[in-house]
């Protein structure tokens, strides 16, 4: 069986959750039960907030003046997760695809980093934030991601060591060869991670050795072929997970 409830439709509410409580619903959340889902008063909703774990809720009202009446709790809050992925800006539809499958890989901060060669500096932060909104609704989870707005790359790096000091980045570099990366992930220092993905066309070799010169950066590969970014991302987070992260888990 399911550890999640996924026959039930769910949705982010930004608003406070308790049991008795009664969430009006805006003119696209109503359109989306009502109309596309046709949804009638008294069906059952799963809701969230990113802060007060998931509620079950029923639909009140009409297409008019829809709410939501919630119930009673399902799940509790669980903690932000702790992985942050930082990654050069891509145009649009591979950058809505980006950002939720690392919503569904576990990240819990979303970091847009400009490189020498990215090719979008500026970012639609709406956007990004309905893309991970959707992702946590489908997926089950509990936490909307924080998302930076995009930095330089070489002041994010400047900055690490007295901002982030125990946090490493594992940076996915497309011409390390000849190595595991289990095996180097194995062996990092354990604490809290960041994983770093690059534009297309890769990092300037620049870029590249002052990356690799950093002591708070471990440099993997992935794999004998040549990944589209955003290939690259759900390849090394899944990679990062699951050597690493949360899937390592016991």
């Amino acid at each position: 069986m399911s550890r999640y409830d996924f026959t039930t439709q769910r949705l982010f509410l930004d608003a406070p959750l308790a049991e008795g409580g009664r969430v009006p619903l805006d003119k696209n959340q109503t359109n989306y039960l009502v109309n596309v889902l046709r949804m009638n008063a008294g069906d059952p909703v799963l809701v969230f907030n990113g802060r007060d774990g998931e509620w079950r809720a029923e639909l009140d009202g009409d297409r008019k003046k829809a709410a939501l009446i919630i119930t009673e709790m399902q799940r509790a809050q669980t903690p932000e997760a702790s992985l942050h992925y930082l990654f050069a800006p891509l145009k649009h539809a591979r950058l809505d695809y980006m950002i939720q499958k690392a919503v569904e890989m576990g990240v819990g901060r979303l970091r847009p980093v400009i490189t020498r060669r990215t090719q979008v500096a500026r970012l639609n932060d709406e956007r990004l934030r309905a893309n991970a909104i959707e992702a946590a609704e489908q997926c089950g989870i509990l936490s909307i991601p924080e998302i930076d707005p995009p930095r330089p790359l070489r002041d994010l790096l400047a900055e690490w060591p007295a901002h982030e000091p125990e946090r490493r980045i594992i940076f996915c570099d497309e011409d390390e060869a000849g190595a595991n990366p289990v095996t180097i992930l194995s062996a990092s220092p354990k604490g809290p991670l960041a994983v770093l993905i690059g534009p297309e066309g890769g990092f300037s070799p620049d870029e590249r050795a002052a990356l690799k010169a950093l002591p708070f950066v471990t440099s993997i590969p992935l794999g004998p072929r040549i990944l589209r970014a955003d290939t690259a991302a759900v390849a090394a987070l899944a990679l990062v997970q699951a050597v690493a992260g949360d899937w390592n888990e016991a």
